[in-house]
């Protein structure tokens, strides 16, 4: 399998893995943090950002991180041998998240330290709250809000237009930014 060879090459001073035959593919214009950590079968689209410290770790399954998607420092992307996960287009993953089989659509956010757990759904749009705890199984509607732990629903309660905000936006330019000038000096 060599389609995930070019990324070896190119980001040969991060940690990046592979594991027997699952090989991390990487979008020549996503930015891996060094600090980083990406093994196994893992996916990583155009212009995407993965920060220092996170995580994604795709060994008995599949981990696919969207276009324009924003996985932020201390993140841990896990997977299961059934169940894969998978983060959508534009996308906002906060710091020190945890998402273990689960789906993620497009245009959501997940807070910080929040958990999104087995076989649930974020929906485009949606926004896990900062320290949240959406339990296996739950689906959570598009442009909805899951807060508290347990998450409980607010349906219909995300500004579309205000999500962009804090969003995938500014995480873009930074990897731009990162990857033509970040330079080790110690």
């Amino acid at each position: 399998m060599n389609r995930g060879v070019w990324c070896w090459v190119r980001f040969n001073a991060m940690a990046i893995y592979r594991l027997g035959d699952q090989v991390p593919q990487i979008h020549p214009r996503a930015y891996v943090h060094p600090d980083a950590v990406v093994i196994g079968d893992v996916v990583i689209g155009d212009e995407s950002t993965v920060w220092p410290s996170a995580v994604l770790r795709g060994d008995d399954g599949y981990i696919r991180i969207g276009d324009r998607t924003s996985i932020q420092d201390g993140s841990v992307i896990h997977t299961t041998a059934e169940i894969p996960t998978l983060v959508g287009n534009d996308c906002v993953v906060g710091h020190l998240v945890h998402l273990e089989a689960c789906t993620i659509m497009d245009g959501a956010l997940v807070g910080s330290n929040s958990t999104v757990l087995h076989e649930a759904v974020v929906g485009s749009g949606a926004l896990v709250g900062a320290n949240a705890l959406v339990p296996g199984g739950m689906i959570v509607p598009e442009r909805a809000m899951a807060l508290g732990v347990p998450a409980k629903i607010r349906e219909d309660a995300v500004d579309a237009d205000l999500l962009i905000v804090p969003g995938k936006d500014t995480y873009v330019e930074r990897g731009r930014r990162f990857l033509a000038e970040l330079e080790r000096i110690d």
